[in-house]
């Protein structure tokens, strides 16, 4: 039995043409033709997309903060994470967390790790989404950022985790960062080390180097 390392691994097969279908103000529509592993073509097409970050902010009472969203493409009014697009020219992926926390919750950490990376729907698009856990929240200083358009519906809650794992293990909450941060924090804890075992804020992104 052949023993592969267990990794994701670049790969690259050549592509033949490139062709952007449609462009939008968040991805682009593209489409490739691509010659596959055994010798033929095939045409894939995907969308381009910044990436994002996320944020689980925890509280001292074990609490983590949500924030309640509608998002049209599925109709739904969901709880997510603070989280935001990585569409900041040099911005490092800790600093738009950081600014997510405040432009959505007017809160600041004082202890950030890098949760849990992963790639949204490889099969359609190449977004890549970072999670971060932040320890030390805290109010924020300053002038409140004012939100506008869908944001402006914005609604928060702070839930236990424990509670949050129950609701996304009934198929009550969907949304992928929240599925991914929640499972992912409770994996950890039960690791040797639990939470203080997880990489820094700086860790590499392979994804979204930086």
């Amino acid at each position: 039995m052949v023993k592969y390392e267990f990794e994701d691994i670049p790969e690259h097969w050549p592509v033949l043409e490139s062709r952007v279908l449609a462009e939008g103000g968040i991805t682009d529509y593209r489409e490739d033709l691509v010659r596959m592993v055994d010798g033929t073509k095939g045409r894939r097409q995907y969308t381009t997309h910044h990436g994002a970050v996320a944020v689980l902010a925890l509280d001292e009472q074990d609490r983590m903060l949500t924030l309640r969203q509608y998002r049209h493409p599925v109709r739904l009014l969901m709880w997510e994470l603070p989280a935001g697009l990585l569409d900041q020219p040099g911005e490092h992926p800790r600093e738009a967390a950081e600014r997510e926390l405040f432009e959505e919750a007017y809160l600041v950490a004082d202890d950030w790790r890098v949760l849990v990376d992963y790639r949204n729907s490889t099969g359609t698009s190449d977004e890549a989404t970072r999670v971060f856990l932040a320890h030390g929240v805290r109010e924020a200083t300053g002038e409140r950022y004012a939100r506008t358009a869908e944001e402006a519906g914005i609604v928060a809650q702070w839930v236990p985790v424990s509670e949050m794992l129950g609701q996304v293990l009934a198929g009550r909450i969907g949304t992928s960062s929240i599925v991914a941060a929640v499972c992912a924090l409770t994996a950890a804890r039960a690791q040797p080390g639990g939470i203080d075992a997880l990489r820094p804020a700086d860790a590499p992104w392979p994804a979204r180097p930086f």
